[in-house]
């Protein structure tokens, strides 16, 4: 399977970071986590509407950002946000977050399994479908549900933790990157790209690997 990541994506991302009441720097948990949930969101759209157009290459490349996203947001959930607000939980938040795990054990094998499947698989559609509507349902709860039980818990620091998840996101994306086959060059230019939420037309472009 192609892969590919659009360099243009994370400018994005910057961008959407600071038209937010807080800069990238120091945004919250809470915030960064709903901030990636309107991001996959828009891919989502993208999604659709390369589907309705039938245009294959673009639905490719959403497809496989998307699941790099879901990937990265997964693993900060899991390593960082939920032990964090479980520590501190009360039965019904320790509820919520016993289904948030179950959930995402179901939006991983997912994403696993379209790292898998080739394009002109009839299950390759089929398979980000079903994701879609899982993430759906699981942002949906998150934000309705945990995240309002979440912030009033009054020992969470969640702008310390915040600023580790951003650290680690960023690690992970790295990481990613390099995983998947991408230059050395190329990693950078794309960290970069997460800082320069000054550039206001940057464009995009996107960087393949094929393994």
């Amino acid at each position: 399977m192609r892969l590919a990541f659009p360099v243009g994506l994370i400018t994005q991302r910057t961008k959407h970071m600071a038209s937010t009441s807080k800069s990238a720097a120091t945004m919250d948990a809470i915030t960064l986590l709903t901030d990636d949930h309107a991001r996959v969101n828009k891919l989502f759209k993208a999604f659709q509407k390369a589907e309705k157009e039938d245009d294959l290459e673009a639905m490719e490349d959403v497809i496989t950002t998307a699941c790099a996203e879901l990937d990265v947001h997964s693993k900060l959930e899991k390593e960082l946000f939920y032990p964090a607000v479980r520590e501190q939980a009360d039965e019904e938040l320790r509820d919520l977050l016993a289904e948030a795990d179950v959930e995402h054990e179901s939006v991983d094998a997912l994403v696993h399994k379209l790292s898998e499947v080739k394009l002109d698989d009839e299950m390759y559609k089929a398979n980000f479908t079903v994701l879609m509507e899982y993430v759906k349902h699981h942002v949906k709860e998150e934000e309705k549900e945990m995240f309002p039980k979440v912030r009033k818990l009054k020992r969470l620091d969640l702008d310390a933790l915040g600023e580790r998840m951003r650290a680690r996101q960023e690690e992970l994306m790295g990481d990613y990157l390099r995983e998947a086959g991408y230059a050395a060059e190329d990693i950078e230019a794309a960290k970069a790209a997460m800082v320069a939420a000054n550039k206001p037309r940057a464009k995009a472009r996107t960087i393949r690997a094929h393994r």
